[in-house]
């Protein structure tokens, strides 16, 4: 799969990213240029445009709908002990909340937080240590189930994706279940009530 070439204005968040492009294909990366508490804002999501079918550079904002980016937050690569989290319910990107945000940070997100299954699997080298770093990244569904709820921040349409692997597999109970998915049907009534405009 060749690598994609950006086709807005850069740098898409002056300021706030520095995009430094490697020297091999799917190499380059995003840095911070800001220094932000746990928690904080780090940027809205408002150049995305909805989506068909799966790519690497897509986002899952749902079991089934996808959106592109359309700008350097495409740049954030994976990592097991992630900088940023990718709330694709509230379109925005936060600064994880077990640490502050310093200039010069890489900016990461937990891919399986969006996605289910990935078309192009890889092999991690987040550099975290042995027991967090998964090894291969291919999405949350090859992810131990009670690992991934317990350890990582989950978008909710996997986390009812997931409560629905354990429930199949006898490990979650029905009403310990339906929260998830009780989540993922009120986000869909904000949608429809306007938050996903941006797209």
């Amino acid at each position: 799969m060749a690598e994609f070439t950006p086709f807005w204005e850069q740098p898409s968040h002056p300021g706030l990213i520095q995009v430094v492009k490697g020297n091999r294909p799917y190499t380059s990366a995003a840095y911070s240029l800001v220094l932000l508490p746990p928690g904080a804002l780090f940027a809205h999501i408002t150049t995305a445009t909805t989506v068909a079918h799966t790519t690497y550079t897509s986002v899952a904002t749902g079991s089934d709908s996808r959106i592109e980016l359309n700008s350097d937050l495409v740049y954030c690569n994976h990592s097991c002990q992630p900088s940023l989290v990718f709330d694709m319910a509230r379109l925005e990107v936060r600064v994880s909340d077990d640490r502050p945000l310093r200039p010069g940070d890489a900016l990461t997100f937990f891919y399986p937080s969006t996605e289910w299954d990935m078309v192009q699997p890889f092999r991690c080298e987040c550099g975290a240590d042995d027991g967090v770093c998964l090894g291969r990244v291919a999405g949350a569904s090859v992810v131990e189930p009670q690992l991934l709820m317990a350890r990582w921040w989950l978008n909710e349409h996997v986390r009812a994706l997931v409560a629905d692997k354990m429930q199949a597999a006898g490990r979650f109970t029905a009403a310990a279940a339906a929260p998830a998915r009780k989540a993922v049907g009120d986000l869909k009534v904000v949608a429809a009530e306007g938050q996903m405009a941006a797209v």
